[in-house]
């Protein structure tokens, strides 16, 4: 969750079901952590962020056919701009959660050892 304004292409494309977390969802989630305020914070809504110069080397994946896929990569995508390290993934066939609801399919195995190697290579560099 980048972005409280839930206005991408991903997220009136998985505004509906069958999505795991839908449009609707994600507008109850920022009203709870929002409330009613007008004024938004980049740290609340990272996307607001008007500089992501600085930022540690970031990793970032989502599923192909979820909500957050676009905003996801648009965060990935000014991180790159200004210069710094991104990592994205966008798992095909991917869904909010996959990983977490079939811990055992193939895309989820190899999206935690994808994770897990970036970890590694992030805080091993030598190896």
């Amino acid at each position: 969750m980048l972005d409280h304004r839930n206005d991408s292409v991903s997220s009136r494309q998985y505004a509906e079901g069958p999505a795991t977390w839908t449009r609707a969802a994600n507008s109850f989630g920022w009203e709870a952590l929002l409330g009613t305020a007008t004024a938004v914070s980049p740290y609340a809504s990272p996307a607001l962020a008007a500089d992501l110069g600085g930022l540690p080397p970031s990793f970032i994946d989502t599923g192909w056919a979820e909500l957050f896929r676009d905003e996801d990569a648009a965060f990935a995508s000014r991180i790159w701009a200004v210069g710094g390290t991104a990592e994205l993934h966008v798992w095909p066939g991917g869904f909010h959660g996959f990983d977490a609801l079939f811990p055992a399919a193939r895309l989820s195995l190899v999206a935690r050892e994808t994770r897990s190697a970036w970890l590694g290579r992030i805080l091993n560099p030598c190896n």
